[in-house]
C-alpha cells in the first residue's frame, strides 16, 4: 500500500479536490470528515461529473430538456459512499479479488475507520511482477529472520511458486514456514521438501 496516503476533506470544494488530484499525480482519494474517520472515495469520474460544459449547440435541439440543472459544489454530493476498504494484514490475493469482481480501482486501507494507506491495482501488479531472483531473497530473508539469523531452510522460487529445503523438528515449525513463505507477494504457492527430519532424543 501508498502511506501516507492523501485525503480530502468531504466539504471540500470540489476544485480543491481536483487541484490535489492533480498535484498529486492519484486518480482517486479517501474522504474523510471532521474527526478524520473515512466516509467516501472520490475519483476523477466523480469529480467531472456534471462538471463538464453544456454543448453550446444544444439549444438548436428542441427535443432537449434545457432545465438549469444546478452542479454539485462540494466533495461529500459526488463522493461514492460506504466504499470497500482494505486492513493492513489483509491477503494482497483478497484485495485483488475485490478489486476485480467490483470493478474497484483502489481501496483505502483502515484501522477501524482512519484511514493509514491506500491500495490501487498498479500497486498490486507491481508487486506480482517482480522476479523469482528478487522473490527468492524476500523468502530467504523471513526464513532467516525466522531462524535468528540462522541458514536453516533453503528457498528457491520458479514462476512463482517458492520451494522450501531443509528439515523441520515438528509441524508447527513446517507450517511457520510455509505461511511466512506465503506471504511474500508475488509468491502464489508454495511446497516444503523435507531433506532429513530432526529426531528428538532424551537423555539416557
Amino acid at each position: 500500500m501508498t502511506s501516507p496516503v492523501h485525503v480530502v476533506w468531504q466539504n471540500a470544494p470540489i476544485e480543491s479536490a481536483a487541484e490535489l488530484m492533480t498535484a498529486k499525480a492519484v486518480t482517486a482519494l479517501p474522504v474523510v470528515d471532521a474527526q478524520g474517520f473515512l466516509v467516501g472515495m472520490v475519483s476523477e469520474g466523480d469529480l467531472l461529473w456534471n462538471r463538464v460544459p453544456v454543448d453550446t449547440t444544444a439549444h438548436l435541439r428542441r427535443d432537449l430538456d434545457l432545465a438549469p440543472q444546478r452542479r454539485p459544489g462540494t466533495v461529500v454530493e459526488v463522493m461514492a459512499k460506504n466504499p470497500f476498504t482494505a486492513t493492513p494484514d489483509l491477503d494482497v490475493a483478497e484485495v485483488a479479488d475485490v478489486m476485480l469482481r467490483r470493478d474497484v480501482r483502489s481501496m483505502p486501507v483502515v484501522k477501524g475507520r482512519e484511514v493509514v494507506g491506500i491500495i490501487s491495482r498498479r500497486d498490486i501488479l507491481r508487486t506480482m511482477v517482480r522476479g523469482d531472483d528478487v522473490l527468492t531473497h524476500d523468502v530467504q530473508h523471513r526464513l532467516d529472520e525466522y531462524a535468528d539469523g540462522a541458514h536453516i531452510w533453503t528457498a528457491t522460487v520458479d514462476g512463482g511458486i517458492a520451494t522450501i529445503t531443509g528439515e523441520f523438528a515438528n509441524d508447527t515449525q513446517r507450517a511457520v514456514v510455509t505461511v511466512l513463505a506465503r506471504t511474500v507477494p508475488g509468491v502464489s504457492a508454495v511446497t516444503v521438501e523435507e531433506t532429513a527430519p530432526i529426531r528428538e532424543t532424551t537423555a539416557s
